[in-house]
């Protein structure tokens, strides 16, 4: 990789140590469940322009993005397009008061603090020195704090992004979860709400009745006994199941919440198919289910975009020298997923070390923000134009 860029990142990172450890102690209590961000994108938005960010340079959207613009220089033309890199400010819990955060010597831990506020908060210092160093750049860089990426938020954040620039985005940084791994493919999934409906009644007087749990739970069986498609991994999920009000009560109402993923679009469509035809077979006369799509992501693309092996090959080369790691190519499910849907190269990069993501335990290995840094910036600085 480049020596200037190198040397450039490794320092700064170093400098950053103390201050990067104390803006992840303070953003990662901010309370953000998806779809209500609004108190760390008002955070994040108000520590930019504390930090230098020109007025009118940095706002927050419809979709709670929080998105700084730095523009190109001479070279800053509408058809150069912009470069996008991202993290998310969501977490999976749904806390409204300030989430827990504990220390020890080496670790941070809280929820949600690798997934993504430690990413989040390397790509705000790495946003900063661009800013400040009035790095020249050889095209329109957006840093966007994005809103909706865990669970139900259906990449609504992501989604909003690419309906405003519509056509103008080139390139496309996500960063989220640990050092190592490399998102280069999208897992694309479809989320349902299923509900079953019937008489309900008294336990011992009106026993024989249809039971909205029972039926449910023969649904699921059938859903576990479905063939899957072949042609690539498909996987399926029952992940949540509500019912019933008392023990001596025939359940007249019980839902459950299904996903079945695939990296494939092609099997999605024929897993589609197949979840409609089950729902249709268990439908009786005393007996109803209602099915309703909650949330879709797309796979990748068929075609994979020009320049998307180059900014692999580019990003492996930093992670090898600046964040000491061999990268693990993996297909997921992330931010990346709408660019990679709609043919742009894109791709998602984990910046720290930590483990038990989406658990109340979470941790990230304090030390590994200097790397993490590290690599967020010298990524932004393969635009630097020099």
């Amino acid at each position: 990789m480049d020596e200037r860029i190198k040397e450039i990142a490794t320092s700064y990172a170093e400098t950053c140590y103390e201050e990067e450890l104390e803006l992840l102690r303070t953003l990662a209590q901010i309370p953000a469940p998806s779809g209500h961000e609004e108190k760390r994108a008002e955070f994040i938005r108000d520590w930019l322009l504390s930090q230098g960010a020109p007025i009118g340079s940095v706002r927050i959207d419809d979709a709670k993005n929080v998105i700084l613009s730095l523009p190109g220089g001479s070279r800053d033309k509408a058809d150069d397009g912009c470069a996008v890199f991202a993290a998310h400010t969501d977490v999976v819990f749904p806390d409204t008061d300030p989430l827990p955060l504990a220390e020890s010597a080496d670790r941070l831990l809280a929820p949600g603090v690798g997934d993504d506020t430690a990413n989040l908060v390397g790509l705000l210092l790495a946003a900063r020195y661009l800013m400040l160093n009035r790095v020249p750049l050889d095209r329109r860089v957006l840093v966007v704090a994005n809103s909706c990426e865990e669970g139900l938020g259906n990449l609504a954040g992501t989604r909003e992004l690419f309906r405003h620039y519509d056509g103008r985005v080139r390139e496309f940084t996500s960063f989220d979860l640990y050092l190592g791994m490399h998102v280069v493919s999208a897992v694309g999934s479809h989320r349902w709400k299923v509900t079953c409906h019937t008489q309900g009644g008294h336990s011992w007087e009106n026993f024989g009745r249809d039971n909205a749990i029972e039926a449910l739970c023969s649904f699921i069986e059938g859903l576990y006994a479905m063939e899957l498609p072949r042609e690539a991994k498909t996987t399926i999920n029952v992940g949540r199941f509500i019912g019933g009000t008392t023990v001596n009560s025939i359940a007249e109402e019980a839902s459950v919440l299904v996903e079945y993923r695939s990296a494939s679009e092609e099997c999605l469509e024929q897993m589609y198919g197949k979840f409609v035809v089950l729902v249709e077979e268990h439908l009786k006369e005393s007996t109803r289910i209602d099915a309703k799509l909650i949330g879709r992501r797309p796979a990748s693309g068929e075609v994979i975009p020009e320049g998307q092996w180059d900014l692999i090959a580019r990003t492996d080369d930093i992670l090898r020298e600046l964040g000491g790691t061999e990268p693990i190519h993996q297909e997921s499910s992330t931010d990346a997923n709408i660019p990679f849907s709609l043919g742009i190269p894109a791709h998602t990069v984990g910046t720290v070390e930590g483990d038990l993501l989406h658990t109340r335990e979470e941790w990230i290995e304090k030390k590994s923000l200097k790397r993490g840094l590290a690599v967020i910036l010298a990524l932004m600085l393969q635009h630097a134009r020099w």
